[in-house]
This record gives structure tokens, C-alpha cells and sequence, in this order.
């Protein structure tokens, strides 16, 4: 017990130092709050793709883990509804190139010498002589198609440059979109044709519904998002990149996406179905938002079925004979081939829907120059970050409906 007068002495000597007593009201302790989190999110997210990402990915695991703790790498979308070769001209000259130029100069090439050889052949065939044995058509060459309309600038391999933002024309329209590059990929997989008729499921933030309306192919796109906040964003997007007469043909909604399939069934030639998922790389390397906070881990456990459900709407949305892309920015084969697999099951037992999933493996060449793409998913395609070419990741599937 501290004898009497004790506090009167310490006020005192605390007067002598000059500094000012502390009354007791403001004298706390400090506590953690309940809500506080112990272990921050991205510290959780990194454990859960250690553990899982290592199996999956074994020995590429540890450059992949390394690239999505870096810097991300971006592309300049080029917006064709401003000076495109004005802008072309002043990305070229800080060294960018676009990649989807590059891969349909290689794809045409591949076209040509596919056709030469085929006339070879035949000219051996009609001699008499020993042609080829395999048919042209099982080249996945022959299958190489890459829209001529969307041109996207990046730097080489290994370069770290950045884009400066990008600069307004005499309309206030921006010159190009910043977004990662492997983003684009699901857009040119589903090769929209003039005049079709083409919904983006869930559109927001809209960089990928900015590139659709850059193939100068959609008949008509219906933008949908379930979220209003992030509906407003994609408002905010076509209004800084697209004309008013353009924008006036896009029908942007936010009805739950699930529900597509019953509100507009068998309407569309194709369908983007770029699902929520994990978000990877924002995970690990953001607190803000992150599906990795304890208050979301049921979210997070139930975005497989949300998925699922997401791309059903889809394949029901899509005509006969239509297209359906699914994508995420996920490595997790829970959140990309098994919902494809699954949903395959469901369109047959419980729809007699036959869904056939389109090969896209030649866009492994067509752009190994660009992204790092891994070899072991089962069903479509997946970009692996890397240092030397850090975007995704990036997993697309392309799906037909017969």
C-alpha cells in the first residue's frame, strides 16, 4: 500500500520536472477489441495457398508465391474510340508492343505454312507419294483465332516499367484502360462475332466489358453486376472510355446473376461468366476487402457454389450452339475445374443440356511470348504470375452449348 501523502508528493515532484499530472479519467488501459483481427487477412490467405498451392503447383509453387507478393504488371488496353494510332504511336515508343497484334501476326503465319503444307500433301497424294499422316484438322493451329479489333500494349519480359495514367481527348474520352493483361485472354477466347448478341454476367468493375465493346462486334451487350456500389464503377467506366452513342446500346442491370438464366433464357450467342472468386493476388497482398477476414470465411467457403450457380445462369442464358466463357483470377481447381466439371453434370442430368468444353490450348502459343501459362489443368487454361512476366493469375474455360 503506498503511504499517506504519497500522491501529493509524486504531483509535486512531477511540477518540479514541468510537466503536466495526467488526471485519472484519462488514464486507460489498453485492450484488444473483440473485432480486432490477430492475424492479419493476407497472413492467413498466404497460408491457405501454402498449404493447398504447394500440391497443386509442387515445384512452381515458390516463383508463383514470390511474383503475387511483387508488384502486379499491367497492359494498356487501347481505346478505339479515340486516336488509337496517335496513342499506338506514343506507347510504341516507350518500348510497348501489343501482344494481341503480335499473336495474330504468329497466328496467320501458322495459317499460311498449315496451308502450304496441306497443298503439299495433296500433291503428294496425287503422285502417288507418302504424305503426312495427320490431318490438318487436328492441328490446334488450324483452331487459332484472335480478335484483330482489341489491341493491348505491354512491356517485354522482365521490364518493370509503368504506364503513366492516361490522358483525355478533346471529348474528355481516355486513351487507354490500365488492367492486367491475362484478363483480356477470356475476352479473346470467346471471339465475339459482328452482330452478336453477348452478356457479361458480372461485369463490374468493367474492364472487361470495355473490351468487348472494343471488337466493334456486339449487336448488343447486356452489363450485368449484383452490387450497386460496383455497378456505379462500371457506370463510371463507360462514361470515361465510350461515347454516348455507343454507351446508349449497353444495357447495364444489377440483378443477382443467378437468377440470369430465368429472366432471359437461350437469348445469347455468348456469354462471360468472370465470377467473384478468391481474388489471389489481392488477397495476399491487401487487407481492405479481403475475403480472408474471419467475419467472411463463410462467404469464402460457399463461393464454389456461388460459382457454380453463376455459371449455370450462364450456359441457360446462351442459345443453342452458343458460347460460354468461365473465368476467374484464382489458381484453386475448386473454383475453376471442378465448378466446370460440375456444372457439365448438371446442364446434362437436370437440363438434357449437352455442354462441350472448347479446346483453347493453342492460345498457349499463340501467347507464350506474353504470360506463363501452367500445363497441368485439366480443363482450359491457366497464367501463372512470374517475375519476368507478372500478370494473373487467370483461368478461362470455354464451354459450347449443343
Amino acid at each position: 500500500m503506498a503511504a499517506p501523502g504519497g500522491r501529493a508528493v509524486l504531483l509535486r515532484r512531477v511540477r518540479v520536472l514541468g510537466l503536466s499530472p495526467v488526471s485519472r479519467r484519462y488514464l486507460y488501459k489498453k485492450k484488444w477489441a473483440t473485432t480486432s483481427p490477430r492475424i492479419p487477412a493476407t497472413r492467413l490467405a498466404l497460408h491457405h495457398f501454402d498449404t493447398t498451392y504447394s500440391l497443386q503447383l509442387q515445384e512452381l509453387w515458390p516463383a508463383v508465391r514470390a511474383a503475387m507478393l511483387c508488384e502486379q504488371k499491367y497492359g494498356a488496353l487501347l481505346n478505339n474510340f479515340t486516336s488509337a494510332d496517335l496513342v499506338a504511336q506514343q506507347l510504341e515508343l516507350l518500348g510497348a508492343t501489343d501482344f494481341v497484334s503480335e499473336a495474330a501476326r504468329r497466328d496467320q503465319c501458322w495459317q499460311e505454312s498449315a496451308g502450304v503444307e496441306a497443298e503439299k500433301r495433296k500433291t503428294l497424294e496425287g503422285s502417288g507419294g507418302d504424305g503426312p499422316a495427320v490431318p490438318a484438322e487436328t492441328s490446334p493451329l488450324l483452331r487459332a483465332s484472335v480478335s484483330s479489333n482489341i489491341k493491348c500494349y505491354t512491356f517485354p519480359r522482365g521490364d518493370i516499367s509503368r504506364f503513366r495514367p492516361a490522358w483525355p481527348d478533346s471529348l474528355g474520352i481516355l486513351s487507354y484502360y490500365l488492367m492486367d493483361a491475362a484478363s483480356l485472354l477470356p475476352v479473346l477466347a470467346l471471339n465475339v462475332k459482328p452482330d452478336d448478341l453477348v452478356l457479361d454476367l458480372c461485369a463490374a468493375p468493367g474492364g472487361k466489358t470495355l473490351a468487348l465493346l472494343q471488337t466493334g462486334a456486339c449487336g448488343y451487350l447486356a452489363a450485368n453486376d449484383v452490387s450497386i456500389s460496383r455497378t456505379k464503377r462500371l457506370y463510371h467506366i463507360l462514361n470515361s472510355y465510350i461515347p454516348k452513342k455507343v454507351r446508349e446500346a449497353v444495357s447495364v442491370t444489377s440483378h443477382d446473376g443467378r437468377d440470369w438464366g430465368e429472366l432471359q433464357r437461350t437469348t445469347f450467342h455468348k456469354v462471360l461468366v468472370d465470377v467473384p472468386c478468391t481474388t489471389d493476388r489481392h488477397s495476399v497482398m491487401e487487407e481492405e476487402n479481403n475475403i480472408f477476414h474471419k467475419i467472411r470465411t463463410k462467404e469464402r467457403q460457399m463461393l464454389p457454389m456461388l460459382q457454380l450457380q453463376l455459371l449455370m445462369a450462364g450456359i441457360l442464358a446462351a442459345k443453342p450452339e452458343g458460347e460460354v466463357v468461365y473465368s476467374t483470377c484464382s489458381l484453386s481447381p475448386l473454383q475453376n475445374e471442378h465448378v466446370v466439371e460440375r456444372a457439365i453434370d448438371i446442364a446434362e442430368t437436370q437440363f438434357n443440356i449437352t455442354v462441350h468444353v472448347e479446346d483453347l490450348s493453342h492460345f498457349r502459343m499463340l501467347f507464350q511470348d506474353t504470360f506463363c501459362f501452367f500445363s497441368g489443368c485439366r480443363l482450359g487454361e491457366l497464367v501463372l504470375p512470374h517475375l519476368t512476366a507478372n500478370f494473373g493469375p487467370m483461368y478461362f474455360c470455354k464451354l459450347r452449348r449443343e
